[in-house]
Order: structure tokens, then C-alpha cells, then sequence
């Protein structure tokens, strides 16, 4: 599939955020993380009002490219040319968080078994790891309402989110945001680690807890880890792996 290289077309700015989009779709694939095609990450465009870069729906989050992201406006339109549909429910959970969150320049969303398994237990995450209670300090829920296709949905799915930066959906999935691409996408490692582990050490015995007064000094730790830098600070080394596999992204 030919798609005309969009370098010259867009800012250096918006090329570089398409860069760094299209490389966070490539490294969900890389993960093991995406769902066909019915997964989606989002970006907000720097001086485009609201408006967001989003997969094009169709397309397996390995093939996806700087060029063919598609951007669009909060109505779902689609601003400039592509020939690529966007996906709804994508268009309805990620227009009604950016709306909101000029915070939270990504949001990423994903199904995997780990995520969907640990959002459909009544007991959510757990403080069983040290992961989880990174994801524990900032976490909210929000109960299933369907697939995501109706506007009425946004304002409950925008106060149950409020200002934390991990989203658990319920029966659905998991949702992170943040600052930075390489932020939300540090992020959504954490989340899905700690699904995973919750759900390796429910088939063992009994779980020991973390206490509840660690969580609450998680934040400083977390600056003392990565110089608060936070996913700036392995995104580079994730961008030198996915150039080793496959540096088409950057297209």
C-alpha cells in the first residue's frame, strides 16, 4: 500500500508527533498489545485547537505510518485529505478526554487478556506489586455502558477519569494519558504489567498486600527512578529498538 509521504506537508512539529504516534502504535504490536485493528491511540496536534491524530481504521498497528495517521477535529471530521475511515468508538472515548484534559496530550487504549481479565474482577487492581501501586496512585473506573458510540457517554466517562492518568474500563480495557507520547505509553507498560502479575498471582496462593501508606509516597519514588524525566527517559532506547526491527514508521 503506497501513502504519500505527508514530510513536507505538515509542520516539523506535527511530522515529529506523527513520528513518535505511528512508533507507539508499532511498539503496542511490538508488545503483543493490540487487537487487530479495534484498539486506538491519540495525540493531540500542538496549535490545532482540540483536534487529534488517530490510526486509520483498517490498518494493523504494524503498518501504520507518520503519513497515514489521520487527523480530526472534535466533531469527528476529518481535517485534511485521507482515504482512511476512523474508527467511532475510538473517535467517541478519545474526542471526550482531550476535550477535557489539555493535560493529557496522548491517550492510549487497549483489549488486552491481562487488562480485560483484571477490569471484569470486582476487586479491580490490586496492591499486590510494585507496579500496581504506580498505577494504584492514580487510578479510576469507569462501568461498561456498551461498545462506545454514543456522545451521551462522554461526560460520565470525562468525571470518572477526573484528573487521574489511569483509566480501568470496565469489562473493556485499559486506558492511560499522559503529558508526552512516551509518557502514556510508559504508562500503559506499568498498567499492563501489573495485570498481568495480578492475574499470574491469583493462581498461586494466598496474596500479600502492599501497605496502603507505601502507595501514598509512590509519586516521589517514581521521580527518583527516572529523574523526572518519566517516559522521556526510555522512550529513546524504545525508539532504537523499534528502528532495529523496522524503521518504516518514520514514513
Amino acid at each position: 500500500m503506497h501513502i504519500p509521504s505527508l514530510k513536507e506537508v505538515v509542520s516539523a512539529e506535527e511530522w515529529q508527533l506523527r513520528c513518535d504516534l505511528a512508533a507507539c502504535y508499532r511498539l503496542v504490536a511490538a508488545y503483543g498489545w493490540s487487537d487487530l485493528v479495534f484498539t486506538h491511540i491519540s495525540a493531540r496536534v500542538p496549535g490545532e485547537g482540540h483536534s487529534f491524530l488517530i490510526n486509520p481504521y483498517g490498518l494493523m498497528f504494524d503498518e501504520i505510518t507518520a503519513s497515514s495517521l489521520v487527523l480530526i477535529d472534535q466533531e469527528g471530521n476529518k481535517v485534511g485529505d485521507s482515504p482512511f475511515p476512523v474508527n467511532r468508538a475510538g473517535f467517541v472515548i478519545h474526542s471526550s478526554i482531550h476535550a477535557v484534559r489539555d493535560d493529557a496530550q496522548c491517550v492510549l487504549h487497549t483489549h488486552t487478556r491481562a487488562g480485560v481479565a483484571v477490569s471484569a474482577q470486582a476487586g479491580g487492581v490490586l496492591p499486590i506489586s510494585q507496579q500496581s501501586t504506580f498505577v494504584l496512585a492514580s487510578l479510576a473506573y469507569h462501568d461498561y455502558e456498551g461498545v462506545a458510540l454514543r456522545d451521551e457517554e462522554k461526560p460520565r466517562l470525562q468525571a470518572d477519569l477526573g484528573n487521574a492518568n489511569y483509566l480501568m474500563l470496565r469489562n473493556h480495557g485499559l486506558l492511560t494519558v499522559g503529558p508526552s507520547i512516551a509518557d502514556a505509553f510508559l504508562a500503559m507498560y506499568i498498567f499492563e504489567t501489573t495485570c498481568q502479575i495480578q492475574i499470574a498471582a491469583q493462581a498461586g496462593g494466598p496474596l500479600t498486600m502492599v501497605d496502603p501508606r507505601i502507595i501514598d509516597g509512590v509519586g516521589e519514588s517514581m521521580r527518583r527512578q527516572t529523574g523526572s524525566q518519566g517516559g522521556a527517559f526510555v522512550w529513546p532506547a524504545l525508539l532504537r529498538k523499534l528502528d532495529r526491527m523496522d524503521p518504516s514508521y518514520k514514513t
